[in-house]
C-alpha cells in the first residue's frame, strides 16, 4: 500500500560503500601487538563492523580492566590515517548512492564513524550532493550490533523505520536491523560470507555495490522506489 512517507536507504560506510574493512583490521591487530595484547586478524576481521567498545569487548572480555581502551583507539586511529591515501570506494558504490536518489529515496549514511574519520569518507566517495543525512559515533551512545546509530539515522532524515532499507557488509549490521525491524541487504565485499548474512537475516546478499546495482530494479529496494 501506499504511503505518503518519503522512503530512503540507510548505508553503513565503512566495508560496504568504502574498502576499508582489511585496514581496520590490520590497525587494530597492530594496535593490540603494541599493547602486549596480539590476536590473530582472522578474528579481529570477524568483529570488524561492531563499535569499538564492542570490538574491543569481543576480543579480549568484558570483564578486563579498560583503562587502556583509549590508548588502542589512538594507536589504531593513527594507523589508520597512515592508509589515507589509499581509501576508495568499493565497485559501483558512488553509482548506486546515486542510482537510488534517482528512484526517490532519501539516501542517509549510517555510519559509526568518528566525525573526522566520516569526512574523509565522504570525501572518498565524492556524491555530497545526494547524500540528505548522515550519522557519526557521536550520534550513539550504544554502538553496533545495538541499534542506536539506525535510530540515529532514521531521526536525522526524517523517515519510519517501515518505508527504509538498510545495506550493510556485517553480521552486525544485520542484527542490528533486525533489533528494530529493517530489512537489510549485505554486501559481501566486507569480507563476511554469503551464507553467514543469510542466517543472520539479511533479506537479500550481493557482492558488492555493483552487483547490487546491476540488480536494482529487482532488489526490494524497487519497492521502496
Amino acid at each position: 500500500m501506499r504511503t505518503d512517507k518519503p522512503a530512503g536507504v540507510l548505508f553503513d560506510v565503512d566495508g560496504t560503500l568504502v574498502d576499508t574493512t582489511y585496514l581496520h583490521t590490520v590497525s587494530w591487530a597492530e594496535a593490540l601487538r603494541q599493547a602486549g595484547r596480539p590476536i590473530s586478524m582472522a578474528r579481529i576481521h570477524r568483529a570488524i563492523g561492531m563499535g569499538s567498545d564492542k570490538l574491543l569487548d569481543h576480543l579480549l572480555g568484558d570483564d578486563r580492566d579498560r583503562g587502556g581502551d583509549d590508548a588502542l583507539r589512538t594507536v589504531h586511529d593513527e594507523l589508520m590515517a597512515g592508509y589515507a591515501s589509499r581509501l576508495q570506494p568499493l565497485p559501483g558504490a558512488v553509482e548506486l548512492l546515486r542510482a537510488c536518489a534517482r528512484r526517490g529515496l532519501r539516501v542517509v549514511l549510517a555510519s559509526s564513524a568518528a566525525e573526522h574519520e566520516l569526512a574523509k569518507l565522504r570525501g572518498v566517495l565524492d556524491a555530497e550532493d545526494v547524500i540528505d543525512a548522515a550519522t557519526s559515533s557521536a550520534d550513539a551512545q550504544v554502538s553496533k550490533p545495538a541499534p542506536d546509530i539506525l535510530v540515529a539515522a532514521l531521526d536525522r532524515a526524517g523517515l519510519d523505520r517501515s518505508r527504509v532499507i538498510f545495506v550493510g557488509d556485517s553480521v552486525w549490521d544485520v542484527q542490528a536491523a533486525g533489533r528494530i525491524g529493517v530489512a537489510c541487504i549485505a554486501l559481501t565485499c566486507g569480507g563476511t560470507s554469503r551464507a553467514e548474512l543469510a542466517q543472520a537475516g539479511a533479506v537479500a546478499v550481493y557482492e558488492d555495490p555493483a552487483q547490487l546495482l546491476s540488480d536494482l530494479d529487482r532488489t526490494p529496494l524497487a519497492a521502496l522506489a
